[in-house]
C-alpha cells in the first residue's frame, strides 16, 4: 500500500459548452410538463418513446389540484397517482431515488407514509412491455409538520414612494374557511400593507390573493419590513418587503426580474435544505457538460450563486441572502471534518507519491511510483499556524444534489444528499462521455473489488479513502465577489453585517495558494523528466492559477491513517483571476492570516498579468496556457517550445477534447477579472491587455442591440508566442487567432456584456460602453418565465452510446463492477449504460430518436451560471454608470 494515494487526474474539466452549436428558432419535440404530486394541470401530458421500442408511452404524475409549488403534510399519507398512455406493465413513485411504492395495473396509484419533514424530488416512472422505464419531469415536494400559509415571492422589492403587492395562498386543501391574518412584524414601519385580512375557502384555498404594500418613503437610507401571514393550525409565512431607490435604472430592474426569476420556487434552480439552498447545474436534468447530469452542482454555481447575492446586498442593502450562500457554500461544498478525517497524517515533507498522467484513458490505470522525488509543501505549516487545523478550507468541484447516483455520504450508498462525486482522472484526451462517476469518498461498497480506485491508478493494495478537486478560478470568483461585498457594504455603512463571510473567502484565498504550485512541488522550469528536481521553500510556485489541487487521505478507520496535496502543473489563461489576487495582495482587510500568504499574491497579482500579455496573439485574443509538466509526466516539449519562466507553451493546457483554449467562454470569464482589476486600480497592465483585445473581439461581432447579437463562439490557433522576456517582451507576431464560428449563447454573451463594461469604467471607451449595452439589451429581447434562453442543438449527444473507436468509454478487459443502482461496470460499457436513469429522463425520447438516426435533438436549458451571469451583467451596469 502507498503511503500517499494521489489521483493523477483529479481535475475539473473545461466545461464542454465548447461542443454546443446554438441556432435560433422555435424549440421542436415533445414538451416537458412540470410533473406534480400536489398539483398538475389536469389534461398536461407528457410522452416519450421508449429506448429500442416502437410503442410510446407517456407518464405524469397527477392530482386533482393545479399549482406549481407543492406541500404536503408529514403526518397524512402523500397520495401518489400517475397517468399513463401505451402498453404500460408497472409504475414505481421515488423520492430522490428512494422507491416509494409500486403499481402494475391502471389507473396507477400509491402512497407515501410517514414521509419526513423536507425537499424531495418526486418522480413516476413507466416501464413498456418490453421493460424500458420512461420517466416524468421531477417535481420538487415541499413535506411540512403541519398545513402553511404560503407568502410569496421570495422578497418583493418595492420603489421608495411606490407600491407593490404581495401573495398569500394555503399550502393545502382545508376543510373549512380558514382566515389569515396579515400583519407587519420587523422592520421599517414606512411600509405598509393595504389589508390585514384574507380568508381561505376549501374551493379557493390555492388560489393566490394580492395585497398591496406602500412605501411611505421617498428619501433616506433603503429599508426592508417583514410581514406575516398567519393562521390557526397553519405554520406563518412571511415575506420581506425591501425598498429599492427610486430612481432604479432600467437595467437595476432588469436585474430584479431576473433575480426574482431565478428565486421563485416554481423555477427549480435551487434545492433547499434544512433552510440552505443548493444550486443546480440546471433546472433540466438532461444535460452533459463538464457536469454529466443536470442536477449536479460545481463549486463554480455556488460562486455564482455568491455574486448573484452581493449584487442583491448592493441594491437593496440586504445582506442576509449573501450571508445566507456562504453559509450554504461552507456547509456544502467545502468538506467538513467528517469528510476529510485524517489530515492530521499529512507530511508536508512528502507531499503525495507520483504517478505519470497518460493522453489516453486506455493508458490507465497509471502505477504509482515512488521512486520519483517529490518536492517539500511550503505552505502547510503556516496555514496550520494561522488557522489551528489541518484541515483544507477549499471548495470540492463537483456534488449530487439528488444523489441521483445513490452513493450517498462517503460511498456508504445511503439517501444523504448532496452528494460529493468525481468524474474527471484519465488524462487530456478523457471528455465527459468517457469518464466514470464515483464516489469522492470510496470506501469499497461499489465499483470492483477496490471501489474505483484500480481504474484510475495501479498499486500493490489498494485502502479507502476520500480525495477531493478544487477548481481554483471558482474560489477566486468567490474570493473577487467577497471583494466586492465588501467595498459595497463599506459605502452602505455597513461593513459589519458582511465581515464575517469576508474573512472567510479571504481565508479560502489562502489556501487557493495550493493552485499556485506544481503538482508534485517540482522546482519550476525545464523540468523534462520525472528525474527534474524536486522543489525546496517557494521554487515549486509559478503564482499563476492552475487547472487545480486537490487533497485526500485515508478513510476515518484506517490503522495507519495517511493524508496527501497536490498542487497544479498547468496553468489556463482563462482561469486567471488578477482581481482576485489584487484583494489578496493590496487590500489590508483582506490580508491573509499566514505568514506569506499576502506576498505570494503580491507575486501572483504581477506574475497573472505578464503571463496573460505573454499569451496575447498578434490578433488580440489569450492563447492557452503553460505547463510544467508535459503530458502530465514532466515529460519532454517539442523542440522549440517557447517558455514563460521555464513553463511550457501549451495551446490547450490540460484538456484536449475539445481543446481547452476553444471556446469563446474561456476569453470572456478571464478577461472580466482583467477588465474589473482595470476599473479599480487603473494598473497600466491590465489596460494595455484590454485595449487590444476588446478591439479584437468587437471587430468579430455583430451587435446591434437586438436578439439576433453574433459573438464568437469557436477558436483556432497557430504559430506561437515569443519566450517570455519580462524586461523586453515579444510581440507575438508569429502567434495567431481565427474565430471558427459565432454564437448567440446568451451565458457567454453576458460574461462578454460584463467585460465590455468594466473595460468601458476604466478606460472611458465610449464603443465599448455602448456594445456592452447593447448585449444587454439583447438578451433582454429573449426574456421567458424563467430566465433568458436560446434553443441549442446539441449534436455529440450522439455519445450517449459510443460502443466503439477512441470515443468510447474505456474499461479494462477483466475490469468488473456496480454503481450503485446495479448498472454493470465492464469492457462493453458505454456512458449510457452506466447511467441508465438517463433512459427513464422525460428527455431521453429525443436523444433516443437521435441515436436511431433522426435529427441532432434540440433543447432549451437553463444553466445556472448563464443565468446568474445575465442577472449579474445588468446589475454591472448599474454598479458602474447609475
Amino acid at each position: 500500500m502507498a503511503p500517499h494515494h494521489v489521483t493523477e487526474r483529479n481535475q475539473q474539466a473545461m466545461r464542454s459548452h465548447q461542443r454546443r452549436r446554438l441556432r435560433p428558432g422555435p424549440v421542436t419535440g415533445s414538451l416537458a410538463l412540470a410533473a406534480l404530486v400536489a398539483g398538475v394541470v389536469p389534461g398536461t401530458t407528457f410522452a416519450s418513446e421508449a429506448a429500442g421500442s416502437a410503442e410510446t408511452v407517456a407518464v405524469a404524475l397527477t392530482s386533482s389540484q393545479p399549482g406549481a409549488d407543492n406541500y404536503v403534510v408529514s403526518a397524512e399519507s402523500v397520495p401518489l397517482k400517475a397517468e399513463t398512455s401505451g402498453e404500460v406493465t408497472k409504475v414505481e413513485f421515488y423520492a430522490d431515488s428512494k422507491l416509494l411504492a409500486t403499481d402494475t395495473e391502471a389507473p396507477f396509484e400509491g402512497e407515501w407514509r410517514n414521509a419526513p419533514e423536507g425537499q424531495y424530488s418526486i418522480t413516476a416512472k413507466a416501464y413498456d412491455k418490453k421493460g424500458e422505464p420512461v420517466g416524468s419531469v421531477p417535481s420538487l415536494v415541499n413535506v411540512l409538520e403541519k398545513p402553511a400559509v404560503i407568502a410569496s415571492p421570495v422578497t418583493r422589492q418595492v420603489k421608495q414612494g411606490g407600491s407593490a403587492t404581495v401573495g398569500v395562498k394555503l399550502s393545502t386543501k382545508p376543510a373549512a374557511d380558514v382566515e389569515v391574518t396579515l400583519r407587519h412584524t420587523s422592520g421599517t414601519e414606512d411600509i405598509t400593507a393595504g389589508t390585514s385580512k384574507l380568508t381561505f375557502t376549501p374551493r379557493n384555498w390555492d388560489r393566490v390573493q394580492r395585497v398591496k404594500v406602500t412605501s411611505g418613503d421617498t428619501t433616506g437610507e433603503l429599508a426592508k419590513a417583514v410581514f406575516t401571514a398567519s393562521a390557526p393550525g397553519h405554520e406563518s409565512g412571511s415575506v420581506p418587503v425591501q425598498e429599492i431607490s427610486p430612481q432604479a435604472t432600467e437595467y437595476q430592474q432588469a436585474f430584479l426580474d431576473q433575480y426574482n426569476k431565478i428565486n421563485a420556487p416554481s423555477s427549480g434552480y435551487y434545492r433547499t435544505f434544512n433552510g440552505l439552498k443548493v444550486p443546480y447545474h440546471s433546472i433540466e436534468t438532461l444535460i452533459v457538460e463538464a457536469p454529466d447530469h443536470g442536477h449536479e452542482t460545481t463549486s463554480e454555481a455556488f460562486s455564482y450563486y455568491l455574486w448573484l447575492e452581493s449584487e442583491y446586498g448592493r441594491i437593496t442593502g440586504d445582506w442576509a441572502p449573501f450571508n445566507s450562500a456562504w453559509k450554504s457554500l461552507e456547509t456544502f461544498a467545502v468538506p467538513q471534518t467528517k469528510d476529510q478525517p485524517t489530515n492530521a497524517a499529512y507530511s508536508a515533507s512528502s507531499p503525495a507519491t507520483f504517478a505519470p498522467e497518460y493522453n489516453s484513458p486506455t493508458n490507465y490505470p497509471s502505477r504509482l511510483d515512488s521512486n520519483v522525488k517529490v518536492g517539500q509543501d511550503p505552505i502547510a505549516g503556516e496555514l496550520k499556524s494561522a488557522y489551528g487545523t489541518d484541515e483544507v478550507y477549499g471548495m470540492h468541484w463537483l456534488l449530487d444534489v439528488d444523489n441521483t447516483y445513490g452513493f450517498g455520504f462517503c460511498g456508504d450508498g445511503s439517501k444523504s444528499a448532496p452528494a460529493f462525486i468525481n468524474t474527471f482522472q484519465r488524462g487530456s484526451q478523457e471528455s465527459v462521455w468517457e469518464t466514470i462517476t464515483q464516489p469522492s469518498c470510496d470506501t469499497f461498497k461499489h465499483g470492483g473489488k477496490n471501489g474505483y480506485l484500480d481504474l484510475f491508478t495501479g498499486d500493490s493494495a489498494y485502502s479507502k479513502q476520500w480525495k477531493y478537486t478544487n477548481a481554483p478560478d471558482a474560489d477566486a470568483r468567490a474570493v473577487q465577489v467577497a471583494f466586492q461585498a465588501k467595498e459595497y457594504a463599506k459605502a452602505q455603512g455597513k461593513s459589519g453585517q458582511v465581515s464575517d463571510v469576508v474573512a472567510k473567502a479571504t481565508k479560502m484565498g489562502d489556501y487557493l495558494r495550493y493552485a499556485m504550485f506544481d503538482k508534485y512541488f517540482k522546482k519550476i522550469g525545464n523540468c523534462t523528466s520525472p528525474s527534474c528536481a524536486a522543489g525546496s521553500g517557494k521554487d515549486s510556485a509559478h503564482y499563476l492559477m492552475a487547472w487545480y489541487y486537490a487533497w485526500g487521505g485515508a478513510a476515518s478507520d484506517a490503522q495507519y491513517p495517511w493524508a496527501w496535496r497536490i498542487g497544479g502543473s498547468a496553468a489556463h489563461q482563462g482561469y486567471q483571476n488578477p482581481m482576485a489576487a489584487y484583494a489578496l495582495a493590496k487590500d489590508p482587510e483582506m490580508r491573509p492570516k499566514s505568514a506569506t500568504g499576502q506576498a505570494d499574491w503580491a507575486k501572483s497579482l504581477d506574475r497573472q498579468l505578464e503571463f496573460l500579455q505573454w499569451l496575447q496573439s498578434a490578433e488580440g485574443a489569450i492563447a492557452g496556457g503553460a505547463t510544467n509538466s508535459w503530458d502530465g509526466a514532466y515529460g519532454a516539449p517539442p523542440s522549440g517550445s517557447p517558455t514563460f519562466y521555464g513553463m511550457y507553451y501549451d495551446y490547450q493546457p490540460v484538456w484536449h477534447d475539445p481543446p481547452s483554449n476553444r471556446w469563446f467562454g474561456f476569453q470572456v470569464w478571464g478577461l472580466q477579472r482583467t477588465a474589473e482589476l482595470y476599473a479599480e486600480s487603473k494598473d497600466a497592465r491590465a489596460g494595455k491587455i484590454m485595449d487590444k483585445w476588446v478591439d479584437w473581439a468587437l471587430k468579430n461581432s455583430t451587435i446591434d442591440g437586438t436578439a439576433d447579437f453574433q459573438i464568437p463562439s469557436d477558436l483556432e490557433w497557430t504559430g506561437k508566442p515569443d519566450t517570455w522576456n519580462a524586461s523586453s517582451p515579444g510581440s507575438n507576431s508569429g502567434l495567431h487567432v481565427s474565430v471558427l464560428n459565432h454564437t448567440n449563447d446568451v451565458g457567454v454573451a453576458a460574461s462578454f456584456a460584463k467585460t465590455l463594461l468594466y473595460y468601458a469604467a476604466g478606460s472611458g471607451d465610449a464603443e465599448a460602453r455602448e456594445a456592452g449595452e447593447l448585449l444587454l439589451d439583447g438578451l433582454l429581447a429573449r426574456k421567458t418565465a424563467k430566465g433568458i434562453t436560446v434553443p441549442e442543438v446539441r449534436k455529440d449527444y450522439n455519445r450517449f452510446e459510443v460502443k466503439s473507436g477512441s470515443d468510447k468509454l474505456y474499461v479494462p478487459n477483466g475490469w468488473t463492477g456496480t454503481m450503485p443502482n446495479g448498472d454493470q461496470i465492464n469492457s462493453s460499457s458505454t456512458f449510457l449504460s452506466i447511467r441508465s436513469f438517463y433512459k427513464s429522463d422525460p428527455d431521453f425520447a429525443k436523444v433516443q430518436q437521435y441515436l436511431n438516426g433522426g435529427p441532432a435533438p434540440e433543447f432549451t436549458y437553463h444553466r445556472y451560471w448563464a443565468q446568474t451571469e445575465i442577472a449579474t451583467a445588468f446589475a454591472a451596469h448599474d454598479a458602474l454608470f447609475g
